[in-house]
């Protein structure tokens, strides 16, 4: 309920109102899971903006997975990323006591969540491409029915870029690619994966370009 409330009274305001998103390919998007949104990270706003990209039947299922060792340093932000946020945490090294750090990941596409996962790692500049990170392919090699949309973001990385606290409105873009499905080896998946990202950022290009 609380996190319901947030999410429509605050962050659906500021990011469809304030910020004015614009979504192509929406109809590419997840309304059920298990279900796995991958996307760029320039912005403290990247995974509040594409929460509200869904409905709220459609929110209580969206979890995306942060760093715990970032999201539960103290109480009070851990009772928001868990409560509000609703964030699937994970350890970024492996624990002493062994055991996979991608378990609560997996757990959590058994039981049907649809999971909002940034490769990258950690906010880059805005409007770029980090090299991405190995994870996603060995969760999706783990669970390989699960599809992977991606999404590109235009905009939010100029909005509340890393390391600022003040937000600057900015037209924001979300281009929404095809879903992929798990082919063959983590290689090939990273390939494709990295490929729909480059098309995608060239129809941002190409937007600009446009106007």
């Amino acid at each position: 309920m609380l996190r319901s409330l947030f999410y429509l009274l605050i962050v659906k305001p500021i990011v469809l109102l304030i910020l004015g998103i614009n979504a192509r390919g929406k109809e590419q998007l997840p309304i059920t899971g298990p279900a796995i949104i991958v996307a760029n990270h320039n912005s403290h706003l990247d995974a509040m903006a594409l929460m509200s990209l869904f409905s709220l039947s459609v929110l209580p299922n969206v979890r995306p997975v942060a760093a715990a060792d970032y999201f539960l340093r103290n109480p009070v932000l851990k009772w928001f990323a868990l409560t509000i946020i609703g964030i699937i945490p994970i350890e970024r090294r492996p624990s002493a006591k062994g055991g996979n750090i991608l378990d609560p990941v997996l757990a959590a596409l058994d039981q049907g969540a649809i999971l909002i996962i940034f490769p990258e790692g950690t906010r880059g500049e805005p409007e770029s491409l980090s090299k991405f990170k190995n994870g996603i392919a060995h969760i999706v090699s783990e669970r390989t029915q699960v599809p992977v949309t991606p999404v590109f973001f235009q905009g939010l990385g100029k909005c509340l870029p890393k390391g600022e606290f003040l937000l600057v409105p900015f037209f924001v873009d979300a281009f929404i690619g095809k879903p992929l499905l798990w082919s063959e080896n983590r290689q090939t998946f990273m390939g494709s994966l990295e490929g729909s990202f480059s098309q995608l950022q060239n129809q941002a290009k190409d937007q600009d370009t446009f106007f």
